[in-house]
């Protein structure tokens, strides 16, 4: 039978309304971003030795890739409201919207490194994960990688709002998955770097006691600054953020008590990184694009979505499908290539389809409410809806996973 494409083209058009062009940039963005997100995978099950040497290791991965994510997404959001609003400009004045905002999210950053790696060790302790590696060793690895992927990402960040001015792209639709892709394939790297840091014996815990307390003078200089940007964004950021690490920290722990199914199929291993933050991306651009339309008056704050709000949700759905495909079917032939072994094509596209489609319901419900919630209460949606997004992503979406994994019946 033939299937009337034309037909299928003109209701997808209907459906996204005057949006289309933003829908084309952000499956783009997207599909650039789980290329990234298949090196980070791939860099993940080429270093199962390291997750076998430093037990517990697994359980910071996903915090600290998504603290990338949370910490700029948000930043790409601030910025993509900006850009609307007109106020966007470059600038090395510290006192200048981008300049206030690049001085918070760097302040956070450092912050919230620590935090993660105290997290890390408490959360492996009290939920019975025997024999982890210090918890100066935590706070090492955690603030030193998420220092060297940070300066990296933060560029990227800066660039790509810039290309936004220049080429025209939706900021709201392109910095998520671009953002969060380039935390994932700089950030692992990057704590495997600094892992070598915690192999080198007794100055460990020296070295993160003078990380810390550079961390904290940093924070309280930035709270001192005199900024109200800066105080603003750290005000309103802290809590959210401290929040999705915890949880985050809880969705690496998940995966770390199902570590054996993923060291028999090291090709599961590759899929986590992309399948976590393509959940996160497309929770990510329906939050960035929410926020945007709340701060311009397009939709109010109401329980029942209004048409604008319905169109996002649909292109988020339409994303999903071909991105978890895609995503499977690479993390497959990426893995045989360099040896790793798979359970299957199929059964990895299952797998990612079925958990995929899953975490999306998820993403699109927290992301509609967490932003309605927040503008409500009269904060800014752009501080709290990407971290709230993309750390409940990690969780939900690593549950999912794992539950997509037991019912298409993969087992060591």
């Amino acid at each position: 039978m033939r299937i009337p494409t034309a037909g299928v083209g003109a209701r997808m058009r209907a459906l996204l309304g005057p949006d289309a062009a933003g829908a084309r940039q952000g499956l783009v963005a997207l599909l650039v971003s789980s290329a990234g997100d298949l090196l980070a995978g791939l860099t993940l099950g080429a270093i199962t030795h390291t997750l076998e040497t430093l037990p517990g290791l697994l359980v910071l991965v996903p915090a600290a890739i998504g603290m990338r994510g949370n910490i700029f997404g948000a930043l790409g959001s601030r910025l993509g409201t900006s850009i609307h609003a007109g106020t966007f400009r470059l600038s090395r004045r510290r006192d200048t919207v981008v300049g206030q905002n690049v001085l918070a999210s760097l302040a956070l950053t450092l912050s919230i490194s620590v935090a993660l790696g105290v997290l890390a060790k408490v959360v492996a302790v009290g939920f019975g994960l025997a024999d982890t590696i210090s918890v100066g060793d935590f706070v090492v690895i955690s603030v030193v990688g998420g220092a060297l992927s940070s300066a990296i990402v933060l560029l990227i960040t800066l660039g790509v709002a810039a290309g936004s001015v220049r080429f025209g792209w939706d900021m709201d639709t392109v910095a998520a998955p671009l953002v969060t892709a380039a935390g994932d394939v700089v950030t692992l790297p990057s704590l495997f770097l600094a892992t070598y840091l915690v192999r080198l014996g007794g100055f460990t815990p020296s070295l993160a006691v003078v990380l810390t307390i550079v961390s904290a003078v940093v924070l309280v200089a930035a709270f001192r600054s005199g900024l109200p940007l800066v105080r603003r964004i750290l005000q309103e950021s802290l809590p959210v953020l401290l929040v999705a690490g915890t949880v985050d920290v809880v969705a690496g722990l998940t995966i770390e008590k199902r570590l054996d199914s993923f060291l028999a199929f090291p090709a599961l291993l590759v899929l986590v990184p992309p399948f976590l933050e393509d959940s996160g991306a497309l929770g990510g651009i329906l939050s960035a694009r929410l926020s945007s339309k709340l701060h311009l008056g397009v939709i109010d704050p109401v329980a029942v979505p209004q048409r604008p709000a319905r169109r996002d949700t649909a292109m988020i759905f339409a994303f999903a499908v071909p991105v978890f495909v895609l995503v499977a079917l690479s993390a497959h032939v990426a893995s045989a290539l360099i040896g790793l072994e798979s359970p299957g094509a199929w059964r990895m596209v299952a797998v990612s389809l079925l958990g995929g489609l899953v975490a999306t319901c998820f993403a699109v419900l927290i992301a509609y409410y967490g932003a309605i919630a927040t503008y409500r209460l009269g904060l800014d949606p752009d501080n709290h809806g990407i971290p709230m997004v993309t750390s409940s992503m990690d969780l939900l979406g690593a549950f999912a996973l794992i539950l997509a994994i037991v019912v298409v019946g993969i087992s060591p």
